[in-house]
């Protein structure tokens, strides 16, 4: 019923940048908060960034200063703003939602970072 699609990803080397982006289709009566996770084969999970329905936001220390999360929220679509790459930023980032008490994820998309 609810589907999150995520897209962006790709190679890129270091200190360049990347943009994803995550689009969410189906009924839902109102999105709570939004973010992206990334877990690679063989990582923990890390919650990297979120955003809530007033416009905060929270980042991983790992990111702060570099990656920006931001949403649209008429077309329901999540951004991430990802600059001054690192290889250590390598991983498949994935996209959530958060409804009530329900929560929805994307399938990922791949992000790799060479030196």
């Amino acid at each position: 019923q609810v589907q999150l699609v995520e897209s962006g990803g790709g190679l890129v080397q270091a200190g360049e940048s990347l943009r994803l982006s995550c689009v969410v289709s189906g009924s839902i009566s109102s999105i709570n908060a939004m973010g992206w996770h990334r877990r690679a084969l063989g990582k923990q999970r890390e919650l990297v960034a979120t955003i809530h329905s007033g416009g905060t936001t929270t980042y991983a220390d790992s990111v702060k200063g570099r990656f920006t999360i931001s949403r649209d929220n008429g077309g329901n679509t999540l951004y991430l703003q990802m600059n001054s790459l690192k290889p250590e930023d390598t991983d498949v980032y994935y996209c959530g939602a958060v409804s009530g008490r329900f929560s929805y994820w994307g399938q990922g998309t791949q992000v790799t970072v060479s030196s």
